[in-house]
């Protein structure tokens, strides 16, 4: 029996459970979020609930049930895994749409009048919180954060993680925690607060120079923040900081408590207090431990567009494990291409050789996030995972995608490469060397200071546009520095909202990734890592543009040169020049060979 099976028949069982659970404590609709009390994206498994009660694996999606109902709502990334995984579940799959109701939506027009809908309030957002609530006031429909429903039912559910936290060091940090605080302290000050709370675990990690191996992919570690211009208090399990640790960071006015205790903290903030926090990135459920009188200031966390505008002594670390990752995939295609039609080469194969030739990299500390390897019809899902169970042998003709990245001490990296396997058709080529155009198109752009990063879509969008193609995921999202490799504020998709803190600055590393995607036949996709540089002044102000970190060949067998316009063809060349003058002195041998036959000129 495999692992779908055995889900599948686990599914209903819970779900029975879970209403059975509802009836009792009166519910008449249960919410489970992807989340947990730090609203990240990749959970740790004591809060994967959701994953638990539906069997979706994805890292993404939203569940409703109601006793004659149970849905799963997820964006097209997702579609055709979640179709699949929830078959015989008894779980409907909600595609997200736009225009189209959401789970919070759904929820406001479907349950019935003097309802009740629970929601755990220590995974969900204060300003999620708000937003439902008010939905379901206007049906008389009451929301209740204080039930953990799921909880009561959870049979065998993981315990929290216990790994180690440790320094970020010099000469990779390049700032230390108490000018961190400081700036932080100053901004406090100007905003009027007497208080932060920071629940995001990148945030904590970056303003403490610390980091951890609790989420998978993530250098981070599960803790909260408490700070004032007096105080500094990193919440976090008590054995996971080691007493020189302890002792290093009370030498920067740093103390650290038990993981526990942070509701006790926050109920002894004083009455009359100003309390900053981001009401989407902290629960509802924590805040009710304050007391009445305590005010809140509400507004982005200060530390999120501080670590995003990474500093030019950041960025020449940066750079360096842009070379040494670039080098690392130039000894896993060099094996690829030498060993295929040679030996059985599946998609498990391929994380584990790049994986490999990762690990032997200086400064390398683990994967960025799951590898996609995808050939064909599995690249057609932006976010398939090939399984012991369900895996595809690289062979025939075709398309093989491979979406990858590595967590460095001195950097964070995320690329995405298309590969030839026998001969690829005219319509592959076509679809690759449109979605090359996209990603040249905004590469090259120059664009105002500030600009909204929504905005910048477009210009990506433009020539697979033209074509009228489209693809239903984002085209960038922030990079953070040996850490989150998704992080904020900025994100380049024209489905986020263009709010003041998406503003783009220099300094701020993001991805640009469009793509095509032909359900069950092959998936396109193309990615680099850029930095916002300053690009000069004029009379209508300052403007930017974008250097290219990410160093690896752009396989010019998926493409069709005769569509690439000349400034295409130039910057594409001019590309390959810059990766093999980097790279060349880190290879040897084959690896090198194959960098300079896939570097050569159009």
């Amino acid at each position: 029996m495999n692992v779908q099976t055995t889900i599948e028949q686990a599914v209903p069982e819970r779900l029975a459970r879970v209403r059975q659970a509802m009836a009792a404590e009166g519910v008449d609709a249960l919410l489970v979020p992807s989340a947990d009390p730090h609203l990240s994206e990749y959970l740790p498994g004591f809060w994967q609930g959701r994953q638990w009660l539906s069997g979706f694996q994805g890292s993404v999606g939203t569940l409703v049930v109601t006793a004659g109902f149970a849905g799963l709502w997820v964006d097209s990334r997702y579609w055709e895994q979640a179709e699949h995984e929830l078959a015989g579940s008894g779980i409907e799959l909600m595609k997200l749409l736009p225009g189209k109701p959401g789970a919070l939506e759904w929820l406001g027009e479907h349950v019935e009048p003097q309802g009740v809908v629970a929601v755990d309030g220590a995974v969900m957002a204060l300003a999620s919180a708000r937003l439902l609530s008010e939905r379901l006031k206007a049906r008389d429909v009451r929301l209740v954060t204080d039930k953990d429903v799921l909880g009561k039912v959870w049979e065998g559910r993981p315990s929290l993680p216990s790994n180690p936290v440790y320094q970020h060091l010099p000469p990779h940090a390049s700032q230390n925690r108490a000018d961190k605080l400081a700036q932080l302290r100053e901004t406090l000050k100007a905003k009027g607060a007497d208080w932060h709370f920071i629940a995001t675990l990148d945030d904590i990690a970056w303003l403490f120079n610390l980091r951890g191996s609790d989420v998978s992919y993530n250098p981070v570690f599960v803790s909260f923040a408490l700070i004032s211009q007096q105080q500094a208090t990193v919440f976090v399990g008590q054995d996971k900081v080691d007493e020189h640790l302890r002792q290093v960071l009370a030498v920067d006015g740093i103390e650290v408590r038990d993981y526990a205790e942070i509701g006790q903290a926050l109920g002894a903030v004083p009455s009359g207090s100003r309390l900053l926090l981001d009401p989407a990135r902290v629960t509802c459920g924590l805040l009710e431990n304050l007391a009445s009188g305590v005010e809140l200031v509400e507004g982005v966390n200060p530390t999120t567009l501080s670590k995003s505008c990474k500093g030019e002594d950041d960025l020449v670390h940066i750079r360096r494990a842009m070379e040494q990752d670039g080098a690392a995939l130039c000894e896993f295609f060099a094996w690829f291409e030498a060993s295929l039609g040679h030996e059985v080469i599946t998609e498990l194969t391929v994380d584990e050789r790049l994986s490999a030739a990762r690990a032997r990299r200086p400064d390398f500390v683990s994967l960025s996030f799951s590898t996609i390897a995808a050939f064909n019809g599995n690249g057609a899902m932006p976010h398939y995972r090939a399984t012991e169970q369900s895996h595809a042998i690289i062979e025939g003709d075709g398309l093989l995608l491979i979406d990858s990245g590595g967590q460095y001490l001195g950097g964070t990296t995320d690329i995405t490469r298309m590969v030839p396997v026998g001969n690829p058709t005219l319509e592959q080529k076509q679809d690759c060397t449109r979605v090359l155009k996209g990603m040249i198109a905004l590469s090259r752009a120059t664009f105002p200071r500030g600009i909204l990063s929504p905005l910048l879509d477009a210009i990506a969008r433009a020539p697979i546009w033209a074509d009228q193609v489209d693809y239903g995921h984002g085209t960038g999202h922030g990079v953070g520095y040996f850490m989150n490799v998704h992080e904020g504020p900025q994100v380049i998709a024209y489905q986020a909202a263009p709010t003041p803190q998406t503003a783009m600055q220099a300094g701020m590393i993001s991805s640009i990734e469009p793509g095509t995607y032909r359900p069950r036949e092959w998936g396109v996709r193309i990615e680099n890592l850029v930095v916002s540089r300053e690009a000069g002044k004029s009379v209508f102000g300052d403007f930017l543009n974008f250097e290219t970190l990410t160093l690896c060949p752009i396989d010019t067998r998926c493409l069709l040169p005769e569509l690439l316009a000349k400034e295409e063809l130039a910057w594409l060349n001019r590309y390959h020049a810059t990766v093999h003058e980097r790279l060349a002195p880190l290879l040897k041998g084959e690896a090198l060979a194959w960098l300079q036959a896939r570097t050569a000129p159009l």
